[in-house]
């Protein structure tokens, strides 16, 4: 199975998607690590552009193939980086299941922005303007949501486990 979280930084997605990770001993690919990576690499110094989710595309299609769950933890701020992860799914053979994380709480969202500390070396966090800013277009098909504003990181685990992992596959 394919699990990709998206939603705008500081909305809770690398808690829960890396929660989730743990729990199940899925592959968690996060697109902040490979973009910081290939910064540091000096390939293509500040500007990754979609290297970042071309390499994530790759490494979630041969886990896959290798019968592996993969969580996916990243913005997926546009259609075209949607459908490359629903391609990935459909080449593997495995379910995608989007997961959209938001913050519905505006204040609460600012303060996890402006209180965030890194936890990969160099990689700078975003401003909460630069959040305001961030492209984010609007889904075709609806994903499944979680609001971090009235859901704790457990109870989305939980969510999730109970309506993707439990062994019922009605939902696809």
């Amino acid at each position: 199975m394919l699990i990709v979280f998206s939603g705008l930084p500081g909305t809770g997605k690398t808690t829960i998607a890396s929660d989730l990770a743990t729990r199940t001993s899925a592959v968690y690919l996060r697109i902040d690590t490979i973009e910081q990576a290939i910064r540091n690499s000096g390939a293509l110094a500040q500007d990754v552009g979609r290297s970042g989710y071309m390499v994530a595309n790759e490494l979630a299609l041969s886990n896959l193939r290798f019968g592996s769950t993969v969580i996916v933890d990243c913005v997926n701020p546009v259609i075209e980086s949607r459908k490359a992860w629903s391609e990935i799914a459909t080449r593997s053979g495995a379910p995608l299941v989007n997961i959209q994380v938001v913050c519905s709480d505006k204040h609460e969202h600012r303060r996890r922005v402006e209180t965030r500390k890194t936890d990969i070396p160099g990689l700078t966090p975003p401003t909460w303007q630069s959040v305001l800013d961030h492209e984010y277009e609007a889904w075709d098909n609806a994903p499944f949501n979680i609001d971090t504003a009235l859901t704790s990181p457990a109870e989305a685990v939980a969510m999730i486990t109970k309506r993707f992992l439990s062994g019922d596959r009605s939902y696809f």
